[in-house]
């Protein structure tokens, strides 16, 4: 298969990386996968960010999940990598979240995509900015779960469970697939 991935070359995929083990992210990435590569194998690995623990800001969060895209699609030697990162943005209001979804290919096209904008409560804010917490341990510390960022995640948690975080995470992957999906167009 060429380096290149169009739309036409999306349902031959063979293997597509994912720069994670968070299972709500390789689901995600699974069920996306599923509608538009079913023969497709998702191949999760763990690679490094090479942003923060906590990403600050759009930016930085959407170079980890470049880094995560890029480094999955080499470790699995892919011909697509996906990096899913979430991170929070300060804002008037507040600390809110953001995640953000990359895919990449050999050639080096790339698509990103993302949202998740939602505010944080103050006691949630105040353990990331006062105590360097991650926004899943922060949740951790508010509701005194254990490991809700590889399940429901604050998305789930702060929405009464009406939003699902997987839900969430596919519609920002396909958001990113969007220059590979109609690749006539960019």
């Amino acid at each position: 298969m060429s380096a290149h991935v169009d739309a036409a070359a999306l349902g031959k995929l063979r293997l597509v990386g994912v720069g994670s083990t968070n299972p709500v992210k390789v689901a995600a990435v699974r069920a996306v996968m599923g509608r538009v590569a079913a023969s497709a194998r998702v191949e999760a690995v763990s690679v490094a960010s090479t942003v923060r623990d906590q990403p600050f800001g759009d930016d930085e969060t959407i170079r980890g999940a470049l880094a995560r895209a890029h480094a999955a699609r080499e470790a699995a030697g892919a011909e697509l990598g996906v990096g899913i990162e979430g991170g929070v943005v300060e804002s008037g209001e507040g600390l809110r979240t953001c995640a953000w979804a990359a895919v990449v290919d050999a050639s080096g096209r790339q698509g990103v995509g993302g949202s998740l904008a939602m505010p944080l409560p103050m006691p949630v804010s105040r353990f990331i900015r006062g105590e360097g917490l991650e926004l899943g341990e922060a949740m951790d510390r508010v509701t005194g779960e254990r490991n809700t960022r590889h399940r429901q995640g604050a998305v789930g948690i702060l929405t009464a469970g009406l939003v699902d975080r997987q839900a969430a995470y596919e519609v920002i992957l396909t958001y990113a697939l969007a220059p590979f999906l109609t690749s006539e167009l960019w």
